[in-house]
């Protein structure tokens, strides 16, 4: 944005208007510092703001299958509506409901009521009133009480202490270390087990990561259907009213009221035709030169390096973003959500910019150690790892090691990991019998590589390749700033793409950001056993 600028006369009346005024690059129009919006309920039927009810329904057609996973697997009983996005893609939902059921119904460490309220907790990180809603139903159904939905004032000191916890998985899990999980289960009235604080983590870093699919996805609010009347206000701060689609109630009014000539659709739709054959040919040159010859490793760490670099200037480089990211220093959090969080303005920071302390990349060494689930305790695992700290795995560490703390959770976690990774139906857009392994690669470890986590066995060379600009920016809001997420920006990238396509894109971000954040958690645990 421009600031206004300031004259020679009544110089410091007008200093102080540009520091209370800005100028919307979209409409030109001046957004005060901080006003308020009337807010109905959604302009778009459905599940969805982002995606027509229509298409939700022709994509899934809510099947007998869908309902079946629903009626056993749903803790709300009812087709909510991210079930309904996700439903799309039935084979991947049916991994998801089975694991999220496991997490807060099964038997497990955690009473019922500290389960929803984790994930009070946890969806408050990102102002995910969505979800925040669901759990707070939730947890009073499960016997919760209702005086902790106050505030974290009021809830007991054991669950105060994740907050740290809470608020370094969601924003900066590489700063967790083992003195983070030593506070949490030295011996002491408010102590937590291994086998609790692991449910505990497992669940924060579900609804981290369920909070980006919720935005990523413009997942609308359930419908009350004792709600006489929706309007409310919201508070907007540094935003103009055209830009604002965060809290998927509003429409862009960019979008909506612009009448683009015949012309100039024709040139939108052969300029995006463009970009997928040509993105398809990329993805087919990639396969060939892979054939021929491999890249050294020292030549794919070097690539992993300068990807990471690039990854920092992803939203300040992107002009036509460049309106909403200027507007979140100082963003007001509502009540509703603020009682459940300590310290709201931390938040995700790149893993390594320059003039910092250099933090050493989390190396994941993709064929190093073998393990056998079942025939191995913690400790074994532990002294396996000793020396080689800065490699650390899903597959050979993380897996072995929740399994054990958590019974049978490794297993449906892995199973939904490994479902979403391999999904496929072999087409792109318009295009059948493709292969879209190297993109659905470049989705997942892009994601990681934001996180400061390598794969030895991966060529970075693919994500510049692969990935345009406006889908970068658009992984790192809904991965890192996922509250911040726009109807342009769920619209600018991959035009000719299916809704179910882009759908699968959130399912990969969202998994990707889950195995992180567990990655990071799992090896202080581990730092912390030895």
């Amino acid at each position: 944005m421009n600031r206004l600028g300031s004259g020679t006369v009544g110089s410091a009346t007008a200093a102080s208007a540009a520091g209370q005024y800005r100028v919307c690059g979209n409409c030109r129009k001046v957004p005060r510092q901080e006003k308020r919006v009337q807010v109905s309920p959604p302009l778009t039927r459905g599940p969805s703001a982002f995606i027509p009810e229509n298409e939700v329904m022709q994509a899934n057609g809510l099947d007998e299958r869908t309902n079946l996973l629903v009626e056993e697997y749903s803790t709300s009983g009812r087709l909510d509506n991210i079930t309904q996005v996700m439903s799309i893609h039935t084979q991947y939902l049916e991994s998801f409901l089975r694991s999220q059921f496991y997490m807060l119904r099964m038997d497990g460490p955690l009473p019922l009521p500290y389960r929803h309220y984790i994930a009070i907790m946890a969806a408050a990180r990102h102002q995910c009133s969505y979800l925040i809603n669901m759990h707070v139903d939730e947890f009073l159904k499960t016997g919760g009480i209702a005086e902790w939905l106050n505030g974290l004032e009021y809830i007991p000191q054991r669950l105060k202490n994740l907050n740290e916890i809470n608020k370094l998985l969601a924003h900066r899990p590489w700063l967790i270390t083992k003195e983070h999980i030593q506070k949490l289960v030295k011996t002491g009235e408010n102590n937590w087990s291994l086998p609790e604080l692991v449910h505990a983590v497992v669940l924060l870093a579900h609804y981290h990561a369920l909070a980006s699919f919720v935005f990523g996805s413009g997942i609308n609010p359930e419908r009350d259907p004792d709600a006489s009347n929706g309007v409310r206000l919201i508070a907007v701060n540094n935003f103009c009213v055209c830009d604002l689609a965060n809290d998927n109630n509003i429409e862009n009014a960019s979008l909506t009221s612009s009448n683009f000539g015949n012309v100039m659709v024709f040139l939108q739709i052969a300029e995006s035709l463009s970009e997928l054959e040509a993105l398809m040919e990329r993805m087919k040159r990639l396969q060939e030169d892979k054939e021929d010859e491999e890249a050294s490793q020292e030549e794919m760490a070097t690539r992993f390096e300068k990807e990471k670099k690039e990854s920092l200037l992803v939203i300040n480089g992107a002009k036509y973003f460049a309106v909403l990211f200027t507007a979140f220093d100082d963003e007001i959090v509502s009540t509703d959500v603020s009682r459940y969080i300590e310290d709201p303005g931390f938040g995700y920071k790149d893993f390594a910019r320059r003039g910092e302390d250099h933090l050493p990349t989390f190396r994941a060494q993709a064929n190093d150690i073998q393990l056998e689930v079942g025939c191995c305790d913690i400790m074994f695992i532990v002294r396996k790892l000793e020396g080689m700290e800065q490699d650390y795995t899903w597959e050979n560490h993380g897996f072995s090691l929740v399994n054990r703390l958590y019974s049978d959770i490794g297993h449906l976690l892995d199973e939904k990991f490994r479902m979403v990774y391999n999904l496929t139906y072999n087409t792109m857009a318009t295009h059948e019998d493709v292969d879209t392994t190297t993109l659905r690669r470049a989705l997942f470890n892009y994601v990681h590589c934001m996180y400061g986590i390598r794969y030895d066995d991966y060529d970075y060379g693919e994500v510049n390749q692969l990935l345009e600009r406006s889908l970068k920016v658009y992984i790192k809001t809904v991965t890192c700033y996922p509250e911040r997420t726009t109807k342009r920006m769920y619209d600018s990238y991959w035009r000719q793409f299916k809704h179910s396509e882009k759908v699968h894109v959130n399912l990969l971000l969202m998994e990707a950001r889950m195995q992180a954040e567990l990655l990071y958690a799992l090896r202080a645990i581990t730092r912390h056993l030895t």
